[in-house]
C-alpha cells in the first residue's frame, strides 16, 4: 500500500472509530482455549481501550481459564462452548485467540454462520488451502472482514519504507532476505509460526509470489515421509530441522527465507532485509522502531562501516512524532481500528483473510516443491491439502 493509501485509510479508520464511541457500541465476543493456546498475544485485552468496542461475552472450555478470562476482562457473560456464546450474545465482531491452528478453520466458519460482521484471529491463519479457500469464499459471501493479527502490518512505518524503496533510497532492490528465529523451532516449525510474519511483509513489498523452488531437510538430510510427524500447536504433519527456499515475487524481485534449528541468536535474526545496490533496509519483528537503514553498497567492506539509521513514520533518522506507536501496535489496538474501520467503509482489511491465504500458499509451496524433489511450483498451487501428506 501507498503511504498516501495508507494514511487516508489511518484518517478514516479513527473518523471511523470516533463515530463508533458516538454511536452504540460494537459487541465483542472472545474465544479463547486456555489449554491450547489461550488467548494469543493479547487478542482478548485488546479490545478493552478501543472507543466503540464492548467485550459482552467469552467462550473457554476450560473452567479455571474462563473465570480467569472473565475477571480479567470485567466480563459477566461466560461460555464453556463457543458456538453457545455465539447464539447467545450474538456479537459483531469475534476475536479468536488460541493460537492452536487446528481451530482456526471451524470458529471462523462458526462465527460467519452466526452473522458476525468481523473476525480478528491469531496467526498463523490456518492449516492447509483447502481450509484458506473455504474461509476466504464464506466470507466474501457473507461480508465478513477478517483481519489477520500479522501486527506489523498495520504499522504506518511501512509505506514510508516503501516510498523510500520505491524512490530509490537503496538503489536497485536485489532481494528480500527473511530468516526465522532460528532457536529450537527452527526449520518447519519456525516456517509455519514465525516465517508466516515474513512471508506477509515480503508479499506486502514484492506482491504475490509466483512461483517457489525449496528443499527441507533433517538432521542434514532431505526431509522422508519416515520423519513427518504431528506438529506442535495443532500445525498438522510437519517435519524438518532446516529450510531453505526462494520465491519469484510479482514484482521480479526474488525472496529468499531459510531457517536452521538453533542456528539463530537473542540478539539477531527473525527478520527481513530489503538488499539493494545502494543499502540495507532490515525489518526487526516486533521490535520499535520497527525498520532500520543502513546506506552505501552491501558488497563494499569499509573501515568504518555506516550506521544504522532508524526509519519512522517522519522519516530516516529523525523522532518518532507518534506517541506509543511501539505499543499501539504491540497490542493489536491498531488493527482492532482498522477492522472497525473495514466493516464501516466496506473494505478489506490492511491484513485480510486473502492476505492470510497467500501466507498459508508461500508456506505450503515450500513442502510442495520438496515433495517434487525442489522442483519449481508455480502459484495459485494445485496441490491445496498439506503436501506432507502426499509424501
Amino acid at each position: 500500500m501507498h503511504r498516501r493509501r495508507f494514511l487516508t485509510t489511518a484518517t478514516a479508520t479513527l473518523a471511523s472509530v470516533a463515530h463508533s464511541a458516538a454511536a452504540t457500541p460494537l459487541k465483542v465476543g472472545i474465544i479463547g482455549d486456555t489449554p491450547r493456546g489461550g488467548y494469543g498475544h493479547g487478542l482478548d485485552t485488546m479490545w478493552l481501550k478501543i472507543p466503540g468496542a464492548q467485550i459482552v461475552a467469552v467462550a473457554d472450555p476450560d473452567e479455571k481459564g474462563l473465570a480467569a478470562a472473565l475477571k480479567k476482562l470485567s466480563c459477566t457473560q461466560g461460555h464453556a462452548d463457543y458456538h453457545a456464546m455465539l447464539a447467545a450474545a450474538k456479537p459483531d465482531i469475534v476475536s479468536i485467540g488460541p493460537r492452536h491452528v487446528d481451530q482456526h478453520h471451524a470458529m471462523i466458519l462458526a462465527s460467519i454462520a452466526a452473522g458476525v460482521r468481523g473476525v480478528y484471529i491469531e496467526k498463523p491463519f490456518c492449516r492447509s488451502l483447502v481450509e484458506a479457500d473455504e474461509i476466504v469464499a464464506a466470507a466474501e459471501k457473507s461480508g465478513t472482514k477478517i483481519g489477520i493479527a500479522h501486527r506489523n502490518r498495520f504499522h504506518p512505518a511501512l509505506p514510508v519504507v516503501q516510498k523510500l524503496v520505491t524512490e530509490g533510497a537503496i538503489g536497485r532492490v536485489l532481494e528480500y532476505r527473511m530468516r526465522g528465529k532460528e532457536d529450537p523451532r527452527g526449520g518447519s516449525l519456525d516456517l509455519w509460526v514465525l516465517g508466516s510474519h515474513l512471508f506477509n511483509l515480503a508479499a506486502y513489498f514484492g506482491g504475490p509470489p509466483i512461483a517457489c523452488t525449496a528443499g527441507v531437510y533433517q538432521a542434514g538430510k532431505p526431509l522422508t515421509k519416515a520423519d513427518v510427524i504431528e506438529g506442535a500447536e495443532g500445525i498438522g504433519p510437519l517435519g524438518g530441522n532446516e529450510v531453505h527456499a526462494r520465491f519469484e515475487m510479482t514484482n521480479g524481485t526474488p525472496a529468499f527465507f531459510d531457517s536452521i534449528q538453533n542456528a539463530g541468536t537473542k540478539t539477531a535474526g527473525f527478520g527481513l532485509q530489503i538488499i539493494g545496490t545502494e543499502g540495507v533496509i532490515d525489518f526487526r519483528i516486533d521490535q520499535e522502531p520497527l525498520a532500520h537503514i543502513r546506506l552505501g553498497s552491501p558488497f563494499s567492506p569499509k573501515v568504518a562501516p555506516a550506521a544504522w539509521m532508524p526509519i519512522t513514520t517522519a522519516g530516516i533518522g529523525k523522532p518518532e512524532p507518534i506517541v506509543g506507536l511501539g505499543r499501539d501496535v504491540s497490542s493489536h489496538a491498531a488493527g482492532a481500528r482498522d477492522l472497525i474501520d473495514a466493516m464501516a467503509s466496506n473494505r478489506a482489511p490492511l491484513c485480510s483473510a486473502t492476505d492470510g491465504r497467500t501466507t498459508i500458499e508461500m508456506i505450503s509451496a515450500v513442502f510442495e516443491s520438496h515433495r517434487l524433489q525442489g522442483h519449481r511450483v508455480t502459484f495459485p498451487l494445485e496441490t491445496r491439502v498439506n503436501p506432507l501428506t502426499l509424501l
